[in-house]
């Protein structure tokens, strides 16, 4: 099963937390500090919320969560067959939880990711050593927010 991944930043964590637990009448899977995600039966959706204070209301990154890495490993094949620039990260520590996926940014900028968790992690995994070779880290978040401790919340 195939899933959609909505990223949001959130001003408040506690108060986006209890939105959105009535909004889908279900509880976060994970919570962690600064961060929380749901697993909504219906619609399929994985929800993720980044405590990221005045960015409150935006998105963070969209996404896609399969269910192996081989479905992570063929859509790579794809997207570069369609002539999309992609970037791996295999067995990488990301949003609490160990991942191989793979990124594509839209017409405006707009940063995607097919993923597959492969375990739960204690870390949060944004730091440094995760930078690519456009300056991003561990789901999409920016150089600069690897660098500010209250903005590295840019990861689902």
């Amino acid at each position: 099963m195939s899933r959609m991944q909505l990223a949001l930043n959130v001003d408040d964590l506690d108060e986006a937390i209890t939105f959105y637990s009535k909004l889908f009448n279900t509880t976060p899977a994970k919570v962690k500090p600064g961060y929380a995600n749901f697993a909504v039966t219906e619609p399929a959706l994985k929800l993720v919320l980044l405590e990221h204070p005045g960015k409150g209301g935006t998105i963070n990154h969209l996404g896609v969560e399969v269910e192996s890495s081989e479905t992570v490993h063929a859509e790579i094949a794809r997207l570069t067959g369609e002539g999309l620039f992609t970037e791996e990260e295999m067995n990488t520590t990301c949003c609490f939880a160990t991942q191989d996926k793979v990124w594509v940014t839209g017409p405006a900028g707009e940063k995607w990711e097919i993923y597959t968790v492969l375990s739960d992690s204690d870390e949060f995994g944004s730091s440094p050593k995760h930078l690519s070779t456009e300056g991003t880290v561990c789901c999409g978040g920016s150089a600069h927010d690897a660098a500010e401790p209250e903005s590295a919340n840019s990861c689902c």
